[in-house]
């Protein structure tokens, strides 16, 4: 059987088949619906069902909050039409005209961050340009055709490199063949730009909050809004557990010096007794709904793993922040790299 839906606002319409995602179904269809993971976690692919019903074949996704479960919201990456759908995805038909591509790049410099953090800075080919927005990610197309995602973190002033922060995850395949194996010089081939997390226009002040590596997407936006002129209040929020994670908190300070509108704060969720720390701690969506219990009047940017943009999510929809108005990249591990952190642990 195979169902009508249609994409409000931009009135795009596609079929879907009763064996296959929504996502599926658009996406082959041409239709640019936003999705990340594909696996139900990040949820980039959220939608709001106006007319219809789905179902999902292993129980409600992990990506939905409750909140957004009661306003009708579905992950269209694991939902399954049961009728012909009226969804609510406002970005379709809305993005900037980007061209998604297929590129060599070169490892021009590699640096260290932090003992667990690599920066990798890409060349593109002399005769390539990657046309991208602040805050979107790439993936690293491996020789066993999968894939791994990782944040631009870097702004598309100097279009040339590209710029990535690299976490070591213990057993994941691609970031210890990084840190143990990779040399300067090295080629790998990329696809991007992917995802629908940048900056939009607002006169709104602005809340970027990030967890551990999801400082990277940020970082490339506070670096556009700074080229441009930072014309309106912004709120940099940045949560890890050790000081130590904090891996560019010099950098951030030098901006925070000289851009008056910038606030950052740091929060620590387990500070060591050598930290000496004597700035905010605990969990970084919990500074953040205490700095501001009325979000009402802010747009709100969140990076960083799924179980910090979950509760941050619900917390500030809770504390009256429109959904139009908040904007996340979740950080999901690829399968292979779960199970291999979970044998791990075992």
């Amino acid at each position: 059987m195979t169902f009508k839906v249609t994409v409000q606002p931009a009135g795009h319409t596609f079929w879907a088949e009763e064996n296959e995602p929504v996502l599926e179904a658009g996406l082959r269809q041409g239709v640019a619906l936003p999705y990340g993971c594909r696996g139900g976690v990040c949820g980039s692919c959220a939608a709001t069902v106006l007319k219809g019903q789905v179902h999902y074949l292993d129980g409600q996704p992990l990506g939905l909050s409750p909140v957004e479960l009661e306003r009708g919201k579905a992950l269209l990456c694991l939902a399954y039409a049961q009728s012909d759908l009226e969804i609510d995805s406002p970005q379709v038909g809305l993005e900037p005209d980007i061209e998604i591509k297929a590129l060599p790049v070169r490892v021009e410099k590699m640096r260290k961050l932090a003992d667990d953090v690599m920066e990798l800075t890409l060349k593109l080919p002399a005769s390539e340009r990657l046309r991208f927005f602040a805050g979107q990610y790439i993936d690293i197309l491996l020789k066993n055709g999968k894939r791994r995602g990782f944040s631009l973190a870097n702004a598309p002033i100097d279009d040339q490199f590209l710029e990535l922060h690299i976490r070591h995850v213990p057993g994941g395949q691609f970031t210890g063949f990084v840190f143990s194996e990779m040399k300067e010089k090295a080629l790998l081939r990329i696809e991007g730009p992917l995802g629908s997390f940048y900056l939009r226009e607002s006169e709104r002040p602005l809340i970027l909050m990030g967890g551990g590596t999801g400082f990277a997407p940020l970082k490339g936006i506070l670096e556009q809004m700074m080229a441009q002129g930072m014309d309106k209040p912004v709120h940099l929020y940045w949560g890890v557990r050790a000081k130590a994670d904090l891996y560019m908190d010099a950098v951030v300070r030098s901006w925070a010096a000289r851009h008056p509108q910038l606030t950052y704060v740091p929060v620590l969720s387990e500070p060591k007794a050598e930290d000496n720390w004597q700035g905010r701690t605990g969990w970084v969506h919990e500074a953040v709904a205490a700095d501001f219990p009325d979000l009402v009047g802010h747009d709100v940017y969140l990076s960083g793993p799924p179980p910090m943009v979950q509760a941050a999510k619900a917390a500030f929809l809770a504390q009256g922040l429109p959904e139009a108005q908040l904007f996340y990249d979740s950080f999901e591990y690829s399968p292979d790299t779960l199970k291999a952190m979970q044998e791990n642990k075992a």
